[in-house]
């Protein structure tokens, strides 16, 4: 079964909260414990909401769920690993973190040139806003360690 634009943009939505919420999951253990409870929260509401936007794209656009790439995954965290040798690794990861938002972002404005259905808009609302949130504050933990 081939894809619409819109199954392919909103997919693209799906896989962007998935890699960033795995890529989170994955680099736990090298964030500061007080970045980590800080962000915890955000995480686990955007692994609500990637739920949320599944079920309500499974039916309403009739978009199945598939597999993440996991050849991607294992390249950025070798990637990551690798950049932590010549900097602080709460800061390498929360560039990398970044990087995830960015291209939820771009996901999420792709999403917004298709007619969606009403019960989705809210749901891809709150997205968007929570991703300037997570941003702002990945900017804010960033800020300090600058200096």
């Amino acid at each position: 079964m081939f894809l619409d634009n819109r199954q392919v943009a909103m997919d693209s939505v799906l896989e962007a909260l998935a890699d960033s919420i795995d890529y989170f999951q994955d680099n736990l253990e090298r964030l500061r414990p007080s970045l980590r409870e800080t962000l915890k929260p955000h995480y686990e509401a955007r692994a609500k909401t990637m739920q949320k936007l599944q079920e309500l794209a499974r039916r309403h656009l009739k978009l199945l769920p598939r597999d993440a790439d996991v050849e991607r995954d294992d390249y950025m965290w070798l990637w990551s690993r690798l950049k932590s040798f010549v900097g602080n690794e709460s800061q390498v990861v929360i560039g990398e973190l970044l990087e995830q938002e960015r291209v939820l972002m771009q996901a999420l404005a792709t999403l917004y040139t298709h007619p969606l259905p009403n019960p989705l808009e809210p749901i891809v609302e709150q997205c968007w806003k929570d991703c300037r949130s997570l941003i702002r504050e990945l900017y804010r933990q960033q800020k300090p360690r600058r200096r």
